[in-house]
């Protein structure tokens, strides 16, 4: 089955940077686009960055030119690199994969922006 684990979170100053990871298992990884969402407490869950099979990738407004998406399909591991981190950056961090129709999401990571 498709499974998708997350690494990386934890506290970080305003200003400083992390850099998330998620391996996935159970997908030809390579075939398929990948994305980062987030929830902060209170409000929706966000589309924050995509990257396509071929390596293209997207952007909420908030995060660009702070946050870059990445891919090494040899290790299966989707990163996003965070930059520049605010305290409105703060939130659950999820990887996602929509494949067939269905959503696959890992369990989510903790990103806390204090000082």
């Amino acid at each position: 089955q498709v499974q998708l684990v997350e690494s990386g979170g934890g506290l970080v100053q305003p200003g400083g940077s992390l850099r998330l990871s998620c391996v996935a298992s159970g997908i030809i990884f390579s075939l398929n686009a990948m994305d980062w969402y987030r929830q902060a407490p209170g409000k929706q869950r966000e589309l924050v960055a995509s990257i396509s099979e071929r390596g293209s990738s997207n952007y909420a407004d908030s995060v660009k030119g702070r946050f870059t998406i990445s891919r090494d399909n040899a290790k299966r591991t989707v990163y996003l690199q965070m930059n520049s981190l605010k305290p409105d950056d703060a939130a659950a961090y999820y990887c996602h994969l929509g494949r067939q129709g269905v959503d696959y999401w890992g369990p989510g990571i903790q990103v806390t922006v204090s000082s």
